[in-house]
């Protein structure tokens, strides 16, 4: 189980998570979720000893999440990229010639599962669903009752510390993913992640981007909606629509024309000319 601390406690327990405290609480985190029992159900689970998978659409704020549900547990956080590379030294640890005392030893470095376990700290893996589904099995037994793992390596049985949670990052349907397998699923409570919008994704905008035009900023707002409204009827892909390239987008718009920043930050990061072509359209559209 991981506590939690005190202030973040006392707010839950009294239902204040919709008053001022608790919203800057979490605003220091980085990332408020669109509904506040995501947040609530979240941070339960993990206080519980429970391992979470926050699934959603790319760039809809699944890595913000988890730091801000690092810094309400007041915990530090290793983090895993996951990709088809991704192989048993990127997770454990990998051995290494050193000197000591003028002699050459083998020493073991420990990577980010290993730390974290042993330190009792939070483990993020994002986009874990990128891994090949030979290599995660590695770490089932830290992620159920057993909470232990065995370093491959150095063959040492290592039992997590308190404190220590795991949270993990899913693309579903996204280019290069596979399916997670039961065994591995089943070991976690899922939390989905939607794409922030309205008033809320203005408040993100204003306090994340250098842009402060209330005007220009209620045109993004709108703009993030038809992109999105585009992406749930297959005519953009889910890149089109990314709170990140948003903000990027908002960056430069402080700087440069609207249109020629969503050019940059949006449109241009896309494959097909089609979506190139709507997305600027949309940008036409809406700031002329």
């Amino acid at each position: 189980m991981t506590q939690l601390p005190e202030e973040t406690r006392q707010l839950l327990n009294e239902n204040r998570h919709d008053s001022p405290a608790f919203a800057d609480l979490v605003r220091a985190g980085g990332y408020k979720p669109p509904e506040d029992a995501m947040l609530i159900d979240a941070v339960t689970a993990l206080s519980m000893g429970k391992n979470i998978l926050l699934k959603g659409p790319t760039g809809s704020g699944k890595t913000r999440f988890a730091e801000t549900l690092s810094h309400l547990f007041h915990q530090s956080m290793f983090q895993i990229n996951s990709s088809v590379d991704l192989d048993a030294e990127s997770l454990m640890g990998f051995k290494t010639l050193d000197y000591e005392d003028g002699k050459q030893v083998i020493r073991f470095v420990p990577g980010p599962v290993t730390n974290a376990v042993k330190n009792g700290t939070f483990l993020y893996i994002d986009e874990i669903n990128m891994a090949k589904p030979e290599t995660l099995p590695l770490i089932n037994g830290v992620l159920d009752y057993r909470r232990t793992i065995t370093n491959p390596f150095t063959e040492e049985i290592i039992t997590a510390k308190q404190g220590f949670g795991v949270i993990a990052a899913i693309n579903e349907g996204y280019v290069g993913t596979v399916p997670l397998n039961e065994a591995l699923k089943n070991r976690f409570v899922v939390i989905d992640i939607p794409y922030v919008q309205g008033d809320q994704l203005k408040q993100l905008l204003q306090s994340d981007s250098q842009l402060q035009d209330g005007t220009i900023l209620d045109l993004f707002v709108r703009l993030s909606g038809d992109l999105i409204q585009a992406v749930d009827q297959g005519k953009l892909s889910e890149d089109a629509a990314s709170i990140r390239a948003l903000l990027d987008a908002c960056d430069l718009s402080a700087m440069i024309p609207p249109k020629r920043a969503i050019r940059r930050a949006i449109a241009d990061k896309l494959e097909e000319d089609r979506e190139k072509t709507l997305v600027l359209t949309m940008a036409d559209t809406l700031f002329g």
